[in-house]
């Protein structure tokens, strides 16, 4: 069952990949993110129903999930014409995640975790929620700083591409960053409220994991706007790339 969901989710997000690159397929593209994304979301309740319990407790794992919260954080209101430049950078990426999931074993089926699934549901969901929305910000912050260029440019397809206004994405990307920090500090509550009341020792991704929190955190503080903003946001994306690729292996196992 879960080798025949697996292949609809990877043509759906790489249709859609293939479909943004064309002015005039936003729609086949749309329908390609809802279809991938339904059947990743029934892939994944599959690997629950055989691990009775939280089966996303390893690196591959949580990369499957973390890609269905990419994708559903977008579907949110990106399937839009004016976005389809920003799931021309927000689908490959989700395909090409998923494909490493896959290899790495994440969506084969689920098995429990030796951690227990209260913890695995408020300290990796969260945390995975407020990375797809730090991934999202940054996909906004791209397309910001791109309209902003061509803007000054005079670039002759401009009003051809339809891209939102630049206020628009400036509100969304910050509004986006203000819903995705306090899922990070509930993450991180949790995780550490566990390491204190267990014992173990302090590595290199909860430090990285901390310092995307603060960086987040003083993002909100000092509110920053317009290419301040979104120069802030792919700094951020940056620190969320070593959590979620390079260092996340040799935290989960």
């Amino acid at each position: 069952m879960i080798e025949l969901l697996f292949w609809p989710v990877l043509v759906g997000y790489g249709e859609a990949a293939l479909a943004y690159a064309s002015p005039r397929g936003d729609r086949l593209a749309t329908w390609g993110v809802r279809l991938g994304w339904l059947a990743q979301t029934a892939l994944l309740s599959v690997q629950a129903a055989h691990a009775e319990g939280f089966p996303w407790g390893t690196w591959a794992g949580s990369l499957n999930l973390f890609v269905w919260f990419v994708v559903g954080t977008y579907l949110i209101w990106g399937c839009r014409p004016r976005y389809r430049l920003l799931g021309l950078a927000v689908m490959p990426l989700a395909a090409i995640l998923f494909l490493v999931a896959r290899v790495g074993g994440g969506t084969s089926s689920g098995q429990k975790s030796h951690y227990g699934n209260l913890f695995l549901t408020l300290h990796v969901g969260c945390v995975l929620a407020a990375f797809a929305g730090f991934t999202l910000a940054a996909a906004l912050a791209g397309l910001y700083l791109l309209e902003e260029r061509r803007l000054k440019r005079r670039a002759a397809d401009i009003l051809r591409l339809r891209m939102p206004p630049l206020a628009t994405l400036d509100a969304l990307m910050r509004r986006t960053i203000a819903v995705a920090v306090p899922f990070l500090t509930v993450g991180l509550i949790v995780g550490i409220a566990r390491l204190q009341r267990n014992g173990g020792g302090v590595d290199a991704l909860m430090v990285a994991t901390v310092l995307t929190w603060l960086l987040y955190a003083s993002f909100l503080v000092m509110r920053p706007t317009g290419r301040h903003a979104a120069r802030f946001a792919l700094v951020g994306f940056a620190l969320v790339i070593v959590v979620r690729v390079v260092l996340e292996g040799t935290h989960l196992s």
